[in-house]
């Protein structure tokens, strides 16, 4: 066979047996594959820059610039007007903005070496594992992100890409060992 009837493949490293912590070389595995495990990282790396940028707001404005259509619409004034009519109110809005946002960056730096050591070294666990952000994907989108279709159009992002990036590595981890 030539190299243009070749698939297009790349090395992968797993956790062999052995001394601990070593790697042994593994069948190649297919490009898209790889392709798909940089998606994932790429994703851990937005939910992680998210949680940066919206810890920033909340120390600049009090509340991040994508929250402020659903907080207008759920309080019913804009964050300009709770800010003079209800001070208290507003520290306590930021207050909760900022212990998410530390929950986000939490969940991101779990999701991001997960997805980078254990889901890399195809430990079945770890797949199963990537499925929980998408509890709080779903729950941001459903309770916050609808009411402003910028913020909407980046939680959907997640909300897709995420689902798609693991259906396409079920045949790398559910395949039958030989």
């Amino acid at each position: 066979m030539d190299k243009q009837q070749k698939p297009q493949v790349a090395e992968t490293l797993t956790v062999g047996e052995g001394a601990p912590g070593t790697a042994r070389k593994q069948s190649r595995q297919p490009r898209y594959l790889l392709v798909t495990w940089i998606v994932l990282l790429l994703l851990g790396v937005l939910f992680f820059f998210a949680s940066i940028s919206d810890l920033v707001a909340d120390i600049r404005t009090g509340l991040p610039s994508d929250h402020l259509e659903a907080f207008r619409a759920l309080a019913g004034l804009t964050w300009d007007a709770a800010q003079r009519s209800a001070p208290q109110i507003v520290h306590f809005v930021t207050t909760l903005e900022v212990a998410y946002a530390f929950h986000e960056m939490v969940f991101a730096l779990l999701f991001l070496l997960i997805v980078a050591f254990p889901f890399r070294a195809r430990a079945r666990w770890s797949w199963w594992a990537c499925w929980v952000p998408m509890l709080a994907n779903l729950a941001y989108t459903f309770t916050l992100a609808h009411y402003s279709t910028t913020t909407l159009i980046y939680s959907l992002i997640a909300d897709i890409v995420l689902p798609l990036a693991l259906l396409i590595h079920i045949p790398a981890f559910f395949r039958k060992q030989k």
